[in-house]
């Protein structure tokens, strides 16, 4: 049987960095898995990244005055276990 493994093209990219930035990163990684390592580290901010831009574009979204159910951390309790009993419940046909 064949596995095929689709690899992502790869774009070779010139960065100039500071020197002392490239003595930690050849330090962490090594020298033979300098792109390797920054193609992590770039993710990973792109990440971060787009969660923040998600999370201001949403801010304001859930007004609170509409949610009493959750106005207290007992409350918000109160309201998990109602939605679980509901779950739970095996109604008239259980009894």
């Amino acid at each position: 049987m064949r596995k095929t493994v689709r690899m992502a093209l790869r774009t070779p990219t010139n960065l100039s960095l500071p020197t002392d930035l490239v003595a930690e990163l050849d330090e962490l990684a090594g020298p033979r898995n300098r792109s390797a390592f920054v193609e992590e580290a770039i993710r990973a901010r792109i990440r971060r990244e787009r969660f923040r831009r998600a999370i201001e574009e949403t801010a304001g979204a859930w007004d609170a005055a509409e949610h009493p159910e959750f106005r207290t951390p007992e409350d918000t309790a109160a309201w998990v276990r109602a939605r679980r009993a509901e779950l739970t419940d095996p109604g008239p046909e259980g009894a």
